[in-house]
């Protein structure tokens, strides 16, 4: 098959599943009719378009129509947290059609956690009886800031071993096509936005869970910023706290409104135990998560106004404890920021849950190879 690389007006008017004749996509694209077939042949010939009956005739012949085939190739997605990994495998739809979660330290180091992605991608493509050379890419999240251009990680707080590691030549050694990789809260944002606000043009994506984090989308496209940290709000200071955080700073939002550190405060030991309790009526966990919520919001309440997002959305494992945690977000984020930036201003929970890291991996990849 040819590189996905040199994807067209032709493959993209295609994308949307909707079956075209020759002559819409000509009228759509602009090109000549020469190059339409021409790109349309290719395409048929690689197997990421196959025909789709025909349209109705208007004298003569019927027109022959032709739709994607997203089966054509598969994507490997790859959620590295730090105390899991899920491996999923899709079709260039982001279609879900098998996957893997095991409990996996990212204290481990990168030899242990990048072989154990390899191994895994290459059990999904035989359950899938697929062969590596269908993949057309792999995405890969890590929770910690990410240099875009390289998928070396920099300076991640809680990745002990993988300052600048070579994620890239790493993985490639095992898994044909590209490999891309970023920090874990940017592509969770890249699925929740594709996947549920596709026509929001600035939105904030904000992870509570083991560690707190945001990814932004602005004018449809995500900032990294220069070096992969756009985002990290859970190293802001929360005004009044002086607690020491794992960073080696005092007073950070993690600190004080992470899963981690309820957890510490409500004598448990993980994200989910905090959610059953707060399921279960536990006024303590309830309390707690709320002013969580609290917290976070009034630094969000900064990022509004320096961003002014139309829509906030809520995901990591905290964000299962009902409605405590984006209740008291909403509290002190409508209080603190102007009425202005709040009109129209939503704070939802992720439609996406615990796939949007995965899912934005595919669509990580799905960008690049698909000139998408």
């Amino acid at each position: 098959m040819s590189d996905l690389g040199t994807a067209d007006a032709v493959l993209r008017l295609l994308l949307d599943g909707q079956p075209r004749t020759r002559a819409e996509l000509i009228e759509r694209s602009g090109l000549a009719r020469s190059t339409v077939t021409g790109r349309i042949e290719a395409l048929l010939a690689d197997g990421l378009v196959v025909p789709s009956g025909e349209a109705a005739s208007t004298g003569g012949r019927p027109p022959a129509r032709f739709r994607f085939n997203p089966v054509a190739r598969l994507v490997l997605a790859a959620d590295v947290g730090a105390t899991h990994l899920s491996v999923a495998l899709t079709d260039l739809a982001g279609e879900i059609l098998h996957r893997s979660t095991t409990p996996l330290e990212i204290a481990e180091g990168p030899e242990v956690v990048l072989a154990a992605v390899g191994e895994a991608g290459h059990a999904l493509l035989r359950e899938a009886r697929r062969s590596p050379d269908d993949l057309a890419g792999t995405g890969v999240g890590l929770p910690g800031p990410v240099e875009h251009s390289t998928g070396r990680p920099n300076h991640p707080p809680i990745m002990p071993g993988w300052d600048s590691y070579d994620v890239v030549g790493r993985l490639s050694r095992e898994l044909p096509g590209p490999v891309l990789v970023d920090n874990d809260v940017n592509i969770m944002a890249l699925g929740e936005h594709a996947t549920t606000y596709p026509d929001v043009e600035h939105l904030l994506f904000v992870k509570v869970a083991t560690g707190i984090g945001a990814g932004v989308i602005s004018g449809g496209r995500l900032h990294r910023g220069a070096q992969g940290a756009a985002g990290d709000i859970g190293h802001i200071q929360a005004p009044g706290h002086t607690e020491l955080c794992r960073c080696g700073n005092t007073g950070c939002l993690e600190a004080i409104a992470s899963a981690a550190a309820l957890a510490a405060t409500l004598g448990v030991e993980t994200s989910q135990d905090i959610v059953d309790l707060v399921r279960a009526g536990n006024t303590t966990a309830t309390t707690a998560v709320r002013q969580a919520g609290r917290e976070i919001g009034t630094v969000l309440a900064a990022a509004v106004s320096l961003l002014n997002p139309s829509v906030i959305v809520v995901g990591g494992s905290l964000s299962q404890a009902g409605d405590s945690l984006l209740a008291g977000l909403r509290e002190a984020i409508y209080a603190r920021s102007l009425p202005l930036a709040t009109t129209h201003l939503r704070v939802a929970r992720s439609t996406t849950g615990r796939d949007a890291a995965l899912l934005g991996a595919v669509t990580l990849v799905r960008q690049f190879v698909l000139a998408v």
